[in-house]
């Protein structure tokens, strides 16, 4: 197998038959941290936040979706590049104070808010709360009212568009537990119109994750302007209109010669109604920021033959990469260290060592013939990877590592035995 038939991509590419991420070869990282190590590169990051910017405007927001990757080292990077930050909870409110997003960039979304969250966020005087419930906004209203503090108010819609997606990331259709019927956000934006303590600015909404035509996008981007000038005709004149995010990255190597993201014709085709209606732009991508920016690097373990499967269990598992258990998803896996150059490639299932038949981070993947030691990168793995994980199992939660150019930054420590007992009351904790 040639270094050319695995194909690298981005700044994930083979130099001397390693695999480096940007001027670091992995397989240095993994010795010197260990495995299971998540590892991103910083120029990915910047790059892909750069071109939303870029191609948005000066007058456009675009919010970070932090529950893609939430590691403050990275929600700095992004602030610092001057994007804003979508969060979905006091804790994530937190994490993008902590890492210096300006509030008035700060959109708070999420049907749960808890009245402590409520009022973090109007300490904080973040941009908009998006209400999602006639309760929500009467709890908000309450809230204000006692804190005599104008609360600034969003809606998110559901516009019931249908898309091609996982169905437990297709958020936008009526059956869905997010935002409120046209009806309904029209009703709480003239409800938030006449109360003295909130101030209605923006009408928002998300159709799902990882869509891949632009179609649905213009379609909801069509729908909140029509809303919006409905809104405008009754007297409530909106500041924005959030189109949400949800654009996919490719997954599989197959598509990685055409840059999945496709961002600026993404932020074009949402925009350009926008724009035309007057309103100002507000946009919150995630996964295409951070996706593909980050590797998993894990170690084979054993190898097995079962029947007719032969299995690769490595140290990597379910509890840190939940997405291929979840959704079925699947990350492209390559070999970190290229010995042979001509070789017949098996099919393996990469199995992790927890007591779950579905803990498995790829099946029926074709890959060179794999013994103990060897090292796989799980790439993609950037955005709902490490966010995603657990202590399942009593397993540790891995380090994460930051590389810019030759330099590497750990960003993250690897948790030891003591984390799996350190919330425990002081006394329970010395048994």
């Amino acid at each position: 197998m040639s270094v050319n038939e695995l194909g690298g991509y981005g700044r994930f590419q083979y130099h001397n038959n390693q695999l480096h991420c940007e001027d670091v070869p992995l397989a240095q990282l993994a010795a010197a941290e260990g495995t299971p190590l998540y590892v991103y590169s910083q120029a990915t990051i910047l790059d892909n936040a750069r071109a939303y910017l870029k191609q948005a405007g000066n007058k456009a927001l675009v919010c970070y979706a932090v529950k893609a990757n939430g590691n403050p080292t990275i929600l700095r990077l992004l602030a610092e590049a001057g994007l804003g930050a979508d969060v979905t909870s006091g804790g994530e409110l937190f994490l993008s104070r902590h890492a210096g997003f300006a509030p008035d960039k700060i959109i708070y979304s999420g049907v749960g808010k808890l009245r402590h969250e409520i009022e973090a966020a109007l300490e904080a005087n973040i941009r908009a709360l998006h209400v999602e419930s006639e309760m929500e906004l009467a709890q908000i209203a309450a809230i204000a009212t006692e804190r005599q503090q104008i609360a600034r108010i969003g809606v998110r819609v559901n516009p019931d568009i249908p898309v091609e997606t996982h169905p437990y990331i297709s958020t936008g259709a009526a059956q869905h537990k997010f935002g409120v019927s046209p009806e309904t956000a029209v009703s709480l934006l003239h409800t938030a119109a006449q109360h003295p303590w909130l101030q209605p600015v923006g009408l928002a909404a998300h159709i799902g994750s990882q869509i891949q035509a632009l179609e649905p996008f213009a379609a909801s981007a069509n729908f909140l302007v029509s809303l919006a000038d409905e809104l405008s005709a009754g007297g409530i004149r909106l500041e924005y209109l959030d189109v949400g995010g949800g654009l996919g990255v490719a997954y599989e190597s197959e598509k990685w010669a055409v840059k999945s993201e496709k961002i600026g014709a993404w932020v074009n085709t949402v925009s350009q109604p926008v724009r035309r209606a007057g309103y100002r732009l507000v946009m919150e991508p995630g996964r295409s920021i951070v996706a593909e920016a980050g590797v998993l690097l894990t170690q084979v373990i054993y190898t097995k033959t079962q029947g007719a499967k032969q299995f690769a269990i490595v140290d990597a598992a379910m509890n840190d990469l939940l997405r291929p258990t979840l959704y079925g998803a699947y990350h492209e896996i390559l070999p970190v260290q290229v010995r042979r150059t001509s070789e017949v490639r098996r099919t393996y299932d990469v199995v992790g060592p927890i007591c779950e038949t579905g803990d498995f981070l790829a099946k029926d993947r074709v890959l060179p013939p794999l013994a103990p030691g060897d090292l796989l990168a799980i790439t993609h793995v950037g955005a709902y990877g490490f966010a995603m994980s657990s202590n399942y199992n009593g397993r540790l939660r891995p380090a994460e590592l930051l590389i810019d150019g030759s330099q590497t930054h750990r960003i993250r420590q690897r948790q030891t035995y003591q984390h799996l007992i350190d919330t425990l009351p002081q006394a329970e904790s010395n048994l």
